[in-house]
C-alpha cells in the first residue's frame, strides 16, 4: 500500500468516526411556535434565540435540524420531543 493510498484510507476512518447522527423536527398543523419554542430550550438546550430560528426554520422549511451528535446522546433529546407531542426523527 502506497503512503497516499494509506493517508486516503485514515482520512476515511476518520471521517467515519465522526459521522454523527442529527434530529430533524419537522412542520405541523398543531403545535404553537411557543410551544415548539419551550420544547427545544428543554429537551435540546437550545437558547432561546436558536430555539425561535429552528421554529420559524421548520415553519417555512418544512424541516430543520435542531441537534447533531451520537445516536446514543440524541436519542432522550428525541423521545423528549416526541412526548411534547412534536415530530422528529434521528437521521
Amino acid at each position: 500500500m502506497s503512503t497516499k493510498e494509506k493517508q486516503l484510507e485514515d482520512l476515511l476512518i476518520a471521517e467515519e468516526v465522526q459521522k454523527q447522527n442529527e434530529i430533524v423536527l419537522y412542520n405541523d398543523d398543531v403545535n404553537t411556535f411557543d410551544h415548539v419554542i419551550d420544547t427545544l430550550m428543554y429537551a435540546c438546550e437550545h437558547t432561546p434565540e436558536q430555539a425561535e430560528q429552528c421554529s420559524i426554520i421548520v415553519h417555512y422549511k418544512g424541516k430543520c435540524t435542531v441537534k447533531t451528535g451520537e445516536y446514543t446522546e440524541l436519542k432522550p433529546r428525541c423521545g423528549m420531543l416526541l412526548d411534547a407531542g412534536l415530530s422528529a426523527e434521528i437521521v
